[in-house]
């Protein structure tokens, strides 16, 4: 389960601000690649935080309806969110590991507080001005990563059920973008939309 336990050591050396950082969608074949960083109540790290804190954990372990209560209630409780995105146009012109990164650099530029330190999912971030830290595997060890992901998740989620309705036939209801064996047939019957990653359909 994540902990508090880098914040904790973070907090000591006089960080105040810590952003959890993490992405979704990047094996989708559909849609943005979408990144929300997250900063935690301090207070949640020197005193007792609130019970259902215990319940973050990585966004992929976690039930849809869970999911949504959680990013419910950090959306309330978070000293700041901030979500980003890039387009599956800018996928396919840099690839999905840069497109990646760009999202997480939009999610921090979005951020109503600056951060004093950044703790990222994967690897550190490149070209940002903030003081950072890459934890491999970060939202299954870092709680502050794992509201990110919850965030980004629930986040992204929302946007494919209302594309749903616009490209209809493709189940993205279902599968949120993702590859799987009734979005392939149906990319073959119908082709690809505006929104599909052409770097990864047509592999």
């Amino acid at each position: 389960m994540p902990s508090f336990r880098f914040e904790k050591r973070l907090l000591r050396e006089g960080c105040l601000r810590i952003a959890g950082l993490d992405e979704v969608g990047r094996g989708a074949l559909f849609g943005p690649v979408v990144a929300a960083a997250a900063v935690l109540p301090t207070a949640w790290l020197t005193g007792r935080p609130p019970g259902w804190v215990k319940y973050i954990d990585d966004s992929k372990l976690l039930s849809t309806t869970k999911k949504v209560e959680l990013a419910v209630l950090l959306l309330r409780e978070a000293e700041a969110v901030g979500v980003g995105m890039a387009s599956s146009a800018e996928i396919d012109a840099v690839n999905i590991f840069r497109a990646s990164q760009l999202a997480m650099k939009r999610a921090v530029e979005n951020l109503s507080v600056p951060p004093d330190m950044l703790l990222v999912d994967g690897l550190a971030l490149k070209e940002v001005e903030y003081r950072q830290m890459g934890i491999p595997q970060g939202d299954g060890k870092c709680r502050s990563i794992a509201a990110a992901s919850i965030i980004a998740k629930v986040f992204r989620d929302g946007l494919m059920d209302r594309f749903d309705a616009v490209y209809e036939g493709y189940g993205l209801a279902r599968n949120k973008g993702y590859g799987t064996a009734e979005h392939r047939r149906c990319l073959r019957e119908r082709g690809p939309t505006s929104l599909h990653r052409m770097s990864f359909t047509l592999r």
